[in-house]
């Protein structure tokens, strides 16, 4: 009896295996090696897996301060502008899945089709990426800026997605029925345009690889940031960094406002390096706005020794 269930469990084991390692087209052991900076919990893939709580964070923060720290960090090439949007008011910010799709020909796609199909994959190539989407996760692709055929999803991959995610989609290529993906209340497309044409004539050639869209470069579990201006791409290993300190320079500035405002310190003081008076007056000007969002002392210190923005 033991012997069954032992050799049951390693089946089942072996089959969940096979279903997560075949859900990309790169070596769990490379997307290790491409995002080591990271040092949290992963996905069964070796996808960086950014806590729930951190993501909740990054809805808080402005796309302007997570840029301007990401670049004092020395990365210039994260930022993608130039979208059109489902939703002006709905932003998009979780954990990248990335595909890379590109123009298709028959040995190439015959080649990948068999091959999912071997895997149970079910559909056009554009859902596969659909499949291993989790809550939190946001399906970003490069579609090769491709409009008329391009379209990835419609509205009912649209639901499928938001089902599964509670999240939005990013692809540098386009999307159909706009009215209807309009209807799918918390969802937001960020595309290059929309187009009533079915897709064609693309085939996925990756997936959660590192993918371009645009100008800038995306790694599988990247922070997804979005706002009206555009998408920034934080790398799961900053994420931490760049959404506290984000927090700091709101913070800051809406003291910085405030004081201002009432006179009590200079616009040279509050734009230079913080003396001690305006440090203590930021503490207790925070524990009496009741902020959500707490730095301490040891915090402060720290951002003002490094400050570069």
């Amino acid at each position: 009896m033991k012997s069954k269930l032992y050799f049951g469990l390693t089946i089942l084991f072996l089959a969940t295996f096979f279903k997560q390692s075949s859900a990309q087209t790169i070596p769990k052991e490379e997307l290790i090696f491409l995002t080591s900076a990271w040092k949290g919990e992963r996905f069964a893939d070796g996808r960086p897996k950014i806590p729930d709580a951190l993501i909740a964070r990054a809805k808080n923060i402005g796309i302007e301060e997570a840029w301007t720290v990401l670049r004092n960090e020395g990365y210039k090439n994260q930022f993608e502008g130039n979208w059109k949007l489902v939703h002006d008011d709905v932003p998009v910010v979780g954990r990248a899945v990335t595909a890379m799709f590109m123009p298709t020909r028959p040995d190439i796609e015959k080649n990948i089709k068999e091959r999912g199909a071997q895997q149970g994959r079910k559909g056009n190539t554009n859902a596969w990426p659909i499949d291993i989407l989790t809550k939190g996760d946001v399906y970003v692709a490069d579609g090769f800026g491709k409009i008329a055929g391009g379209t990835l999803i419609g509205d009912n991959l649209g639901n499928a997605i938001f089902n599964k995610t509670g999240n939005g989609v990013i692809f540098n290529g386009s999307a159909r029925d706009l009215q209807g993906l309009s209807a799918i209340k918390g969802f937001n497309a960020f595309v290059r345009d929309f187009d009533p044409s079915y897709l064609e004539e693309m085939v996925l050639t990756g997936l959660n690889t590192p993918i371009r869209i645009g100008h800038a470069i995306v790694l599988p579990g990247d922070l997804v940031l979005s706002e009206k201006e555009g998408v920034l791409f934080i790398p799961a290993h900053l994420a931490e960094t760049v959404i506290a300190t984000a927090e700091f320079i709101a913070l800051r500035d809406e003291f910085s406002h405030a004081m201002l405002k009432a006179g009590t310190f200079s616009t040279g003081e509050i734009d230079s390096e913080w003396g001690e008076p305006i440090r203590v007056a930021f503490m207790k000007w925070q524990d009496q706005q009741n902020k959500k969002t707490k730095i301490s002392r040891a915090q402060l210190n720290e951002f003002m020794k490094k400050r570069t923005w």
